[in-house]
């Protein structure tokens, strides 16, 4: 029986996600399986795998052949680096513990780059909140400006207007206290 190590898919529509299992060749992809060693979830960013790294290097060690996904998934999480080191192992070229320190290495070596990554993703993220934010500011503050100038504006043809009824009311009164007294 060939086997396949695969993808699954499950979830709704624009929102998948991908158990991964180990499956006969001629199964239908999302059909029978024979055992479920982990999950690949592309939604969120970076996309989350979680794999049981001792059940998948069993399986790459007996002859399930990945698919081109998978084998970049299994790649990624190190499964295709410990079966190069078992086999240098098996050939004699190292000990099975300067297999596990270059595998070991090579992991510290990823999990820095990933932390940089997120690092830098959660960097970016701040600047952008802060550019959004200065840039509101900046609007409001233009706003504030064209509100108070409008203020300003009402405010003076109010006491212009005020005043002009102020020197009517005078004017008025002027001429009405000087008749007065001519027609006495």
């Amino acid at each position: 029986m060939a086997t396949k190590i695969r993808l699954q898919r499950h979830g709704r529509k624009n929102y998948a996600f991908y158990p991964i299992v180990i499956a006969d060749s001629r199964a239908p992809r999302d059909g029978r399986f024979i055992e479920r060693i982990g999950s690949y979830n592309p939604n969120t960013n970076p996309a989350t795998v979680t794999l049981n790294f001792e059940r998948a290097l069993y399986w790459v060690n007996t002859g399930a052949q990945p698919t081109d996904t998978v084998r970049s998934i299994l790649s990624k999480e190190g499964v295709m680096l410990m079966k190069h080191l078992q086999g240098g192992v098996k050939k004699g070229a190292f000990d099975e513990a300067e297999a596990q320190r270059r595998f070991d290495a090579w992991k510290a070596n990823k999990q820095k780059a990933v932390d940089a990554l997120r690092a830098d993703m959660a960097d970016k993220k701040e600047l952008a909140a802060k550019q959004r934010l200065e840039a509101e500011q900046a609007k409001n503050q233009a706003k504030a400006e064209v509100v108070a100038k409008k203020k300003a504006e009402i405010a003076a043809a109010k006491a212009e207007a005020e005043a002009a009824a102020k020197a009517e009311a005078e004017a008025a009164e002027a001429p009405a206290t000087e008749e007065t007294p001519a027609a006495e």
